[in-house]
């Protein structure tokens, strides 16, 4: 028996329904949904969720051409990469894995954005495999705003690129060297029309790094590119290719920030005292820190930045990370921890040349200091 019209339209109603949900569903397989088993994304803003903690997105937003990444459950591979961009400009994209949030697409349970001067610390880990047929860097993302905005572009862009193939450069120029976190970087420091980028280039290859991003977060802050009452907003690992890149693959990523208990809350928590003796060509400094806020310190870094012509020659009570320009220095096994109304303390040896000057700001673990 042949259904009524009215039967005709009712089932033709169920199906357009169903299909209609079918492509909602697909829609969302490839844009926020988990990924059980492999996920192919080739759209191009196109992403999904990974360990239910971190998104991978395709980010694809300077070329037309196709681009494609393989995400499994621990990281993703680049697929298909297709095109080429000139290698003086912007990269093609920015395949990558992220905590926190990016143009409000947030990592399930991400507890960013936080503002710096809570956050303690933020462990990140990361291993990369690499491709020769390609140019490209492969670098992390760290973005900080004055406000926990989850849209939009940040005001300061931090990278630390772990490695690079071909003539590609940083935004801006070269500005000095650093040791960070252990290792020696080249400083690049720029604006690209929308944001400050402060880049760290590693002088070879990295295929593996647990570290600290607070590390270089303090960099930024000691060079006036953010300040501890801003936010991070998102920890970003991934590539950004302008020829080819197929191949190219993170296949582990974690992030964790830990806030609260460990840093002075506000700008009056903490005070330096910076004690000189200076004779024609050299000096010595004590720096005395204390804790005026009301709970433990656990694990010092005080930045600051030496004036121009001095160099640290030796230290005492502490690991300084350079020798000139922005600093940080690091406690030592036994002096890591500093009671609330408690102080600690450590010196260096140094030359200097023209007027002696000294250092006009300091921040303990992200936060600024007052000065004795």
């Amino acid at each position: 028996m042949r259904p009524s019209k009215h039967h005709a339209r009712t089932a033709r109603g169920l199906f357009g329904a169903l299909l209609t949900a079918l492509a909602a569903l697909a829609a969302l397989l490839t844009t926020t949904s988990p990924a059980q088993a492999d996920t192919t994304i080739c759209e191009q803003f196109g992403s999904t969720t990974i360990r239910g903690r971190y998104v991978v997105q395709n980010n694809r937003w300077g070329t037309s051409e196709t681009q494609c990444v393989n995400v499994t459950d621990s990281g993703f591979k680049l697929t298909q990469a297709d095109g080429s961009v000139p290698t003086n400009g912007a990269p093609k994209s920015y395949p990558s894995v992220f905590d926190g949030c990016h143009y409000t697409n947030c990592a399930p349970g991400t507890s960013l954005p936080a503002r710096l001067s809570t956050i303690s610390s933020a462990p990140t880990s990361i291993s990369y495999t690499y491709v020769s047929n390609a140019v490209y860097d492969a670098a992390y993302d760290i973005w900080l705003d004055p406000t926990p905005r989850t849209d939009g572009v940040n005001k300061t862009e931090i990278m630390v690129w772990f490695h690079k193939v071909g003539s590609v450069q940083p935004v801006g120029s070269q500005v000095g060297t650093a040791t960070v976190a252990g290792r020696q970087w080249q400083v690049w420091s720029g604006n690209n029309g929308s944001n400050d980028v402060l880049s760290f280039v590693a002088p070879s290859a990295i295929t593996s790094w647990s570290f600290d991003v607070m590390d270089f977060v303090r960099q930024a802050v000691s060079r006036g590119l953010a300040q501890a009452s801003w936010y991070l907003t998102s920890v970003q690992a991934g590539f950004e290719p302008w020829q080819n890149g197929a191949g190219l693959e993170v296949s582990s990523f974690s992030s964790t920030v830990n806030t609260g208990g460990t840093t002075p809350g506000d700008s009056t928590a903490c005070r330096v005292t910076y004690g000189t003796n200076v004779w024609q060509g050299g000096f010595t400094a004590d720096v005395t820190v204390a804790n005026t806020g009301s709970t433990p310190v656990n694990g010092w870094k005080l930045g600051f930045t030496l004036p121009t012509g001095q160099r640290i020659t030796s230290s005492w009570g502490a690991t300084v990370s350079a020798s000139s320009g922005p600093v940080t220095a690091t406690n030592l096994a036994y002096n890591g921890q500093i009671a609330p109304g408690g102080q600690g303390t450590f010196g260096f040896q140094g030359t200097y040349g023209g007027t002696f000057a000294k250092p006009t700001g300091f921040t303990l673990n992200g936060t600024a200091c007052g000065v004795a």
